[in-house]
């Protein structure tokens, strides 16, 4: 008697170099690459050696090897920066360099599934004795009160007029907020700032520069200086000032800035969601009428892949925006990028090219000669071609690569779950 045997065959196009989309082959160099970096990641963090230094860090990988890999990189940074974070957490003072930031903080509310949000809030006082800064911080731990939280004021590291903007704060909050999702499960999409006086100034200047990994910010009765808006696009913006606070031109200037911010949205409907409220029979000292401003802010949650990005560089410049970075010789004071995109996914804007492929366009490029566009899997489809349209109108398509080592560093920059990048295409500005 003869039998027959049916046997089925899966064939992938991609056959010959083992990155057939959502599996790899089991004896392929790919297949291959999770378990390096899994037995990468289960040495020793002081003696394993350094992963972009490693084959498998730079092998292309399929969407699902890059949904791993992601896994496993996050998975192991959380254990290496709790270990080494645990105890500042729990001392609650932050030390960089030569410099330490003391802080306070009070849980409310019922958490929710997603994680809690985080408000930074940031005290007055500035260019005054030690012994004055500090009562206005233990003043600020009480002032606000949101719903749901947890509310954490700072100490500022100097006594300075401008110890809310130096240079260093942005460290010092990035390293606030990583340590707020470790410790305190804090949702990296609800992370607010806001300040009062001297931190309302620091309002007016972190909020633009840090928007990326925030979700609102809250000004009060502060200045700017010589802060810019442009920054604020995806982010929720909201500005306390009392009609009679006329130091500094104080209540002149946010009724400016109010002009600014309606002529900014006037210009970009989808951007720059604000409000602005002068309270006219007030002066430096709000009566705490300003505390409208904390559920205003709760209402907004971060997007951390936008499709429009406005970036300006102020003096205290970044490598990174949301998913746009530059190289340290491009990373430039006063530069500004724009770069609108289509084609992201979830997103009722489908593309102009074919089945949705993500475009790119470079609106505006100042003193930028090289721009580096990155993505993930969430954000576009990475099986199709990118195209980059450049400020000339000039065109480039191309196939961007994920990576174990893309991954790794954008994790290295910043301990951002919701920014985790697999893939990127950077290119030569005209």
């Amino acid at each position: 008697m003869i039998r027959t045997l049916l046997i089925t065959i899966t064939i992938c196009s991609a056959l010959l170099t083992g990155t057939c989309s959502g599996y790899a082959l089991p004896d392929s160099p790919a297949a291959d690459v999770i378990k390096e970096l899994t037995s990468w990641a289960r040495q020793s963090a002081s003696t394993r050696p350094p992963l972009a230094d490693q084959g498998f860090a730079k092998a292309s990988l399929n969407k699902a090897q890059a949904k791993q890999a992601s896994a496993i990189l996050l998975s192991d940074f959380r254990k290496q920066l709790s270990s080494q974070r645990k105890k500042e957490w729990a001392d609650k003072v932050i030390r960089l360099d030569k410099l330490e930031m003391k802080f306070d903080y009070r849980v409310f509310g019922k958490k929710p599934k997603t994680g809690r949000r985080l408000f930074i809030s940031m005290h007055g006082g500035g260019g005054t004795a030690a012994r004055v800064n500090d009562q206005q911080w233990r003043n600020q731990i009480g002032l606000y009160e949101p719903k749901e939280g947890v509310y954490l004021a700072p100490r500022a590291p100097t006594n300075t007029w401008n110890l809310w903007h130096q240079g260093h704060i942005d460290d010092f909050f990035t390293r606030i907020i990583e340590d707020a999702i470790l410790f305190e499960d804090v949702d990296p999409n609800q992370i607010y700032i806001m300040g009062y006086s001297a931190g309302g100034d620091g309002v007016y200047q972190l909020a633009p520069r840090m928007a990326d990994q925030l979700a609102a910010a809250a000004m009060m009765a502060g200045h700017p200086n010589n802060a810019s808006p442009l920054g604020l696009r995806n982010i929720g913006f909201t500005l306390h000032m009392g009609g009679l606070d006329k130091a500094y031109n104080r209540n002149g200037i946010a009724r400016q800035w109010k002009q600014k911010l309606s002529d900014l949205q006037k210009n970009d409907p989808e951007g720059y969601r604000h409000e602005v409220t002068i309270h006219e029979k007030h002066g430096h000292w709000m009566n705490r009428d300003d505390r409208v401003a904390v559920p205003w802010m709760s209402k907004f949650s971060r997007d951390p892949l936008p499709e429009k990005i406005v970036w300006f560089q102020s003096g205290r410049t970044h490598p990174r925006f949301y998913w746009l970075a530059v190289d340290e010789e491009n990373r430039v004071g006063g530069s500004q990028v724009s770069v609108s995109m289509t084609g992201k996914k979830g997103s009722k804007t489908v593309g102009d090219s074919p089945g949705g492929a993500a475009r790119f366009k470079i609106d505006k490029a100042d003193k930028v000669k090289s721009l580096t566009i990155r993505m993930n899997d969430s954000f576009v489809d990475l099986d199709q071609p990118i195209t980059v349209v450049l400020p000339s109108g000039k065109e480039l398509t191309q196939r961007a690569q994920r990576t174990i080592g893309g991954i790794y560093q954008s994790l290295s920059e910043r301990f951002d779950p919701e920014s985790i990048f697999s893939a990127e295409i950077t290119v030569t500005l005209e």
